[in-house]
């Protein structure tokens, strides 16, 4: 096995690259969090029903469904570099376009392409970062990707705020503009950015994957060591449900999804959220009150960057979920909290929430081989985008017809699944080369030894 990128030393071209592929979990971030403060003003414009509401806010997470299944294939069959800027430019037309829509149906559409763009974004930039990334490094930057998701989502709060201090209800259509300044930057961040050598060597293009290679590690290769340990998966998705790959398929889908389908819903609808636990102070403070609940989640990637590299990817998710669950049965169980607390215990699940944050994306990275790793990453975004998207959907009007407290209990339910998932399928990668992590026949890490051989293979 080719150790070249594995031990490669962590230099300027990392951080570029780090920061180029965050553009797209920043800008879902953003894109997703900035129409609950938009829907503020988009309703009594627009005279939206409580049904045209839910639609807008789940419209984003129906298109990352479709974008995640179509262009996760896309990328693994012509190439991560390809699409990496194409994804950029429909999010600006679409954001501009926003500004005039003046019919609901047309802004459904809009979210809609958005939430392709953004879910093409995933399978693109994070296979190539992983597939670029020294050993090392590889956790604590593929984690890093969901604290700009959080950045995103903090911001979108912080302008949102900002547009109704200054600009009042009325000004719903500047904040879902406002994500094409965000695109364009990244657009300029994203310039000069090169092929994965892996996907290169794996696609019979091996003279450039070490050219690739030698101009920005630095070092030596040949095709051979970048193929060495490479397992023949085939192509597509029906490769991902291949005896060998289906446990881990299901694993990285339903954990993902029990995750984002709450938690998705707390951040499209926190001002209502908020609101249902007597929130005073009227929408600016729910806005708020929503915004600090974002900064905590992103506060909470933090620890759990450091425990995925000290103490392992398996046990940090499993304890996440089950603490998770602790603050949605608290709410769930006491539905009539005073605000302050339902505050205090909304942002202690965000904080909660660390552990598979920073492990959305990482796992299905680790767990495929390259000629699929995409296509896993865009499974899993789309399997996660149908909880969320019907988790959205459902949730104002649960909050209408079940009350606050049903809500909750729902919500830990579901944490609960995600708790059960882990349990039985989360893998130990911690340590190991992505060559290696992602070989299909590695004992299971709750096997004798298991864990022990994987480091030691590793350091071979």
């Amino acid at each position: 096995m080719s150790t070249v990128i594995d031990t490669a030393p962590y230099t300027r071209f990392h951080r570029r690259l780090a920061l180029a592929c965050s553009g797209g979990p920043l800008l879902d971030g953003y894109i997703l969090s900035i129409v609950g403060v938009a829907l503020i003003g988009m309703k009594p414009e627009l005279g939206l029903s409580a049904g045209e509401i839910s639609l807008i806010g789940a419209a984003a997470l129906v298109g990352m469904f479709v974008g995640g299944a179509v262009f996760g294939v896309l990328t693994d069959k012509v190439g991560r570099e390809v699409m990496y800027t194409a994804d950029l430019l429909v999010m600006i037309g679409c954001s501009v376009a926003s500004f005039w829509a003046t019919d609901v149906w047309l802004v459904v559409a809009l979210r809609f392409v958005l939430g392709m763009a953004v879910a093409a974004d995933y399978p693109i930039a994070t296979s190539l970062l992983a597939e670029w990334l020294p050993t090392k490094h590889r956790g604590r930057l593929l984690g890093k990707q969901i604290v700009a998701w959080y950045a995103g989502s903090v911001l979108a709060y912080v302008v949102g705020y900002a547009f109704l201090r200054l600009g009042g209800d009325g000004s719903w259509r500047w904040m879902l503009a406002s994500s094409a300044l965000l695109c364009v930057f990244f657009l300029v961040v994203r310039r000069g950015s090169p092929e994965s050598p892996l996907w290169l060597a794996q696609n019979g293009r091996g003279a450039q994957a070490v050219e690739m290679v030698r101009r920005h590690l630095g070092r030596e290769v040949t095709v051979e060591e970048l193929t060495a340990t490479e397992q023949d998966a085939g192509g597509g998705m029906r490769a991902l449900f291949a005896p060998e790959y289906r446990r881990r398929t299901l694993f990285c889908g339903l954990f993902f999804l029990c995750q984002v389908a709450p938690l998705f819903a707390m951040l499209t609808f926190g001002p209502q959220i908020l609101g249902a636990f007597g929130m005073p102070g009227g929408t600016a403070m729910n806005t708020l009150g929503t915004g600090l609940i974002s900064l905590v989640f992103l506060v909470g990637c933090y620890p759990a960057l450091r425990a995925i590299d000290s103490h392992g990817r398996r046990p940090t998710i499993i304890w996440s979920f089950a603490l998770m669950i602790v603050p949605l049965a608290f709410l769930g169980l006491w539905p009539t909290a005073p605000a302050l607390l339902a505050l205090l215990a909304l942002c202690g699940y965000a904080f909660l929430c660390g552990g598979p944050n920073v492990l959305d994306w990482t796992y299905p990275n680790e767990l495929f081989p390259t000629r699929i790793r995409a296509t896993a990453v865009g499974f899993a975004t789309s399997v996660s985008r149908i909880g969320a998207a019907v988790g959205t959907y459902l949730l104002p009007l649960s909050l209408s017809g079940l009350g606050i407290g049903p809500t909750m209990l729902i919500a830990a339910g579901l944490t609960a699944a995600g708790l059960l998932v882990c349990v039985l399928w989360a893998e130990e990668t911690k340590g190991a080369g992505l060559q290696l992590a992602a070989q299909a026949t590695r004992s299971r890490p709750w096997e004798a030894g298991a864990r022990e051989s994987v480091a030691a293979t590793a350091l071979r």
